[in-house]
């Protein structure tokens, strides 16, 4: 299977919460999308790497993805090393992705912008062809994709772009509800975490609300680049 837009998260809902609505879009509009997860975010203070586990699957059920996979790299202890890069540079040339969508360069949780870099820097290797690779016994072929784009977290950095995502917002926010362990719950009896408060779930719709506003549409994301972007005409940029 080739997929268009390959979407990475060091931890299951981290896609979610930062492009779903670009990807449910895009899916809508008949590209196939995947969901790469490093970690099973097994040292989150709620839940259980179980409960993510079919967290995660509903998630990509609602959002229509073509498939999702799970590296079960260790939460909080993955490494940028060559093993690592290996194991994403076998994914890349599986899927061979036209785009990238990755973790925030930089965040509050020290996954992310590890994450983001171990992603960029596996992106380019796969592109080289003296770096061999194996799946089914068979040498994978190179394969580089031709953009990688870091979504926005929990820290506000000023967007490259922004994808218009209005009419998605209700569909974004299910696929984030689908987590139901990890965020706002007043029935739930679990520790209290930066992600579980009603403010932090209504910060998901005000921040789209709030990009939206700022490019005169109803809803947006914002995602940073690692080059710039070129268009043919400036008119696609209306």
């Amino acid at each position: 299977m080739k997929l268009d837009i390959l979407a990475v998260g060091s931890h299951p809902d981290d896609v979610e919460l930062s492009c779903s609505g670009t990807i449910a879009k895009e899916v809508d509009r008949g590209k196939k999308v995947g969901i790469l997860d490093l970690t099973r975010g097994e040292l989150g203070t709620r839940g259980s790497a179980e409960i993510r586990d079919q967290e995660a699957k509903a998630a990509a059920e609602i959002l229509g993805v073509s498939v999702r996979e799970n590296l079960e790299f260790s939460d909080a202890f993955f490494e940028n090393n060559t093993s690592h890069k290996l194991e994403i540079i076998k994914i890349i040339r599986r899927y061979r992705p036209e785009i990238v969508l990755c973790n925030a360069v930089e965040d509050r949780h020290i996954d992310h912008g590890k994450g983001a870099r171990l992603v960029s820097e596996a992106c380019f290797l796969s592109g080289l062809r003296k770096i061999e690779t194996i799946r089914n016994g068979e040498n994978q072929k190179a394969w580089r994709p031709k953009h990688v784009f870091h979504y926005i977290q929990w820290k506000n950095l000023k967007p490259d772009f922004v994808v218009d995502i209005s009419g998605y917002m209700d569909k974004k926010l299910e696929s984030v509800m689908a987590y139901r362990s990890q965020f706002y719950d007043e029935s739930s009896k679990e520790p209290q975490t930066p992600i579980s408060s009603s403010n932090f779930l209504d910060s998901i719709t005000y921040r789209a609300r709030d990009l939206g506003r700022l490019v005169d549409t109803e809803h947006a994301e914002g995602f940073t680049v690692e080059r710039h972007v070129a268009v043919d005409s400036v008119f696609d940029l209306i």
